[in-house]
């Protein structure tokens, strides 16, 4: 039924503005929690693309889904038809690795990449905890299932980055449950790899006494180094109110991936309707502020560019 609806996308867009109007179609961009970056990301996204929905026929919707492992998983069941996703995660996905260790997804495409996500851990003050090393007999929010964070710790964790087994507990919330949590004392942490300036930590840091811990040293420098989706990074001092110190940490960025069975031309209509009205994407959340052009289309993509995107790229002479 879905390979049906995206056929029809393509007709309708084959027989010209005039016929796509008059018979709207659907695209949905699958995200995170409404807490997070990745929903009023898809939002945006979405935003740009209903502007000109007239002329395309194309409707989009973001939806808010478990994040990256979810959105990847969906899209290759055919049940949406983008995804915002970690760039771990989408390398992990193309080349078989991780929860797809054996069964890579190889229709997996890329479309651009966004915000950059450092590695971000919240604290409770009185905790003790000022490095993610301090972690041991702490009870610890490490994601829930199917979330970018999960997949991240789940790797720090293979790779004997961080130990499960020392911690008092692992918890498994969703990032809307994780504030909370934290201020009434129910976990002393939570990790979190999200773009910033984030509402969770904002709300976090104003509702109760709590820090933003570092995520360094050189066990974190080993684990990224050979692996080009990951790259050391700082969260400014400033970022937040109370926060006096600069927070060292590492990586990943968000990208914003589909599958090679979404037909180019609805494809084309998202790349185009994002970077026609580039000064006004970066204007809709303060995550965007630093992106640029040529950095969206060449960093943070392991799989192959969708067909797509790179028709729209080359136009512009960007490739």
């Amino acid at each position: 039924m879905r390979k049906i609806v995206l056929g029809a996308i393509a007709a309708s867009l084959a027989l010209g503005a005039g016929s796509a109007s008059a018979q709207q179609q659907f695209i949905s961009i699958g995200t995170g929690g409404i807490t997070g970056v990745y929903y009023p990301t898809g939002g945006a996204i979405c935003r740009l693309v209903n502007k000109d929905r007239k002329e395309h026929g194309i409707r989009c919707s973001a939806e808010s889904t478990g994040g990256s492992v979810y959105n990847v998983n969906t899209i290759q069941a055919g049940e949406l038809e983008f995804g915002v996703a970690q760039s771990d995660v989408q390398s992990n996905a193309y080349n078989g690795l991780a929860q797809w260790e054996g069964k890579p997804f190889e229709k997996l495409r890329s479309v651009f990449s966004l915000h950059a996500e450092p590695a971000t851990l919240v604290a409770r003050a009185d905790s003790g905890i000022r490095n993610y090393t301090d972690l041991a007999g702490k009870t610890v929010n490490i994601g829930n299932p199917g979330s970018g964070q999960r997949a991240l710790w789940d790797a720090m964790a293979a790779a004997g980055v961080v130990d499960n087994a020392a911690l008092r507990l692992a918890a498994e919330l969703k990032p809307a449950e994780t504030g909370q949590a934290l201020c009434d004392g129910n976990i002393d942490a939570y990790f979190y790899t999200v773009g910033h300036p984030s509402a969770l930590i904002q709300e976090t840091l104003s509702s109760c006494d709590a820090v933003i811990a570092d995520v360094a040293d050189d066990k974190i420098e080993a684990f990224i180094s050979d692996k080009p989706y990951y790259r050391m990074a700082t969260i400014p001092a400033g970022t937040y109110a109370g926060q006096d110190n600069d927070v060292a940490t590492f990586g990943v960025g968000a990208t914003l991936v589909t599958s090679a069975d979404v037909p180019e031309d609805i494809v084309y209509i998202v790349v185009k309707a994002v970077f026609e009205n580039f000064e006004e994407f970066k204007s809709l959340h303060p995550a965007f502020a630093a992106l640029k052009e040529e950095e969206m289309i060449s960093q943070g993509l392991s799989a192959p560019l969708h067909p797509g995107a790179e028709k729209y790229y080359k136009e512009r002479g960007w490739m």
